[in-house]
């Protein structure tokens, strides 16, 4: 999707009611495993947080992976190359929770080391800016917002024309990746008892009752507490894989010195 070059993001079309879909690198340290997080928000709805957070098995900043959202009407999924590492299922509950507007790809890099290292306990070390992210191979599949949406930056609350997308829809919902395989759904639960280490799904300190998206699985529940985080740390050592060659769509992150 694209929006015209007048704006930027969702957030500057829909100030306060804005859809967000989130791939996020929390940085790292030295010698410690990546982690990043995956995050949703329908509506404005940023004080109900869907946050989760994984270690990677790989260091995004040697070479480029691929990393995909699906989202239509009725799922989303994200994922690692060729993993599928979370899908949300929407439920008639979750109301305006669910992105339905427009959208488009927006990359940023800003300073959240605050809480996102270890609660705030590693800061950026500024010596190593410029920080870059590098894209190649960007691909974008669906409904194009300036044949579908009315421009009106006033209008918050209308979502994207439906009859104009349908098609696009459908192409979507039929796709072979907007279904989990039961092969994927192997490598998705595995690739979760080893490298989740966060849901709010389970953390009941924040959700006295779980959002309606959720689907409690028993054995992730036994791993966490009811802060969604994991036991005594669990075990998240990553296992050497073969380097392949890719020419798949990817990001990279780059850490460029001066």
């Amino acid at each position: 999707m694209k929006y015209s070059s007048e704006n930027t993001s969702n957030g500057d079309v829909f100030v306060k009611t804005h859809d967000e879909l989130d791939i996020e690198f929390l940085g790292n340290v030295e010698g410690k495993p990546w982690r990043f997080q995956t995050n949703m928000y329908g509506n404005g709805s940023t004080n109900r947080g869907r946050e989760e957070r994984y270690r990677l098995w790989f260091d995004p900043s040697k070479e480029f992976h691929r990393y995909s959202i699906l989202w239509n009407p009725t799922k989303i999924i994200f994922w690692v190359d060729d993993v599928p590492i979370r899908e949300i299922i929407r439920k008639e509950e979750m109301k305006g929770d669910y992105p339905q507007k427009p959208m488009s790809l927006y990359a940023t890099i800003w300073d959240a080391s605050s809480w996102a290292t270890s609660g705030g306990k590693f800061g950026v070390d500024y010596a190593f800016s410029p920080f870059v992210s590098e894209f190649k191979d960007v691909a974008l599949d669906g409904c194009n917002v300036s044949d579908s949406f009315p421009n009106n930056n006033n209008n918050n609350t209308v979502g994207y024309n439906y009859i104009n997308c349908s098609a696009s829809d459908q192409d979507l919902m039929t796709s072979d990746y907007s279904t989990i395989s039961p092969k994927q759904a192997a490598a998705m639960r595995r690739f979760r008892e080893r490298y989740m280490y966060y849901s709010y799904c389970y953390d009941t300190v924040r959700y006295a009752v779980p959002p309606p998206e959720c689907v409690i699985v028993t054995a992730e529940k036994d791993r966490f507490r009811d802060t969604g985080r994991l036991k005594f740390g669990g075990s998240h050592r990553a296992r050497k894989r073969r380097k392949r060659n890719r020419s798949t769509p990817g990001f990279r992150l780059i850490n460029s010195i001066n």
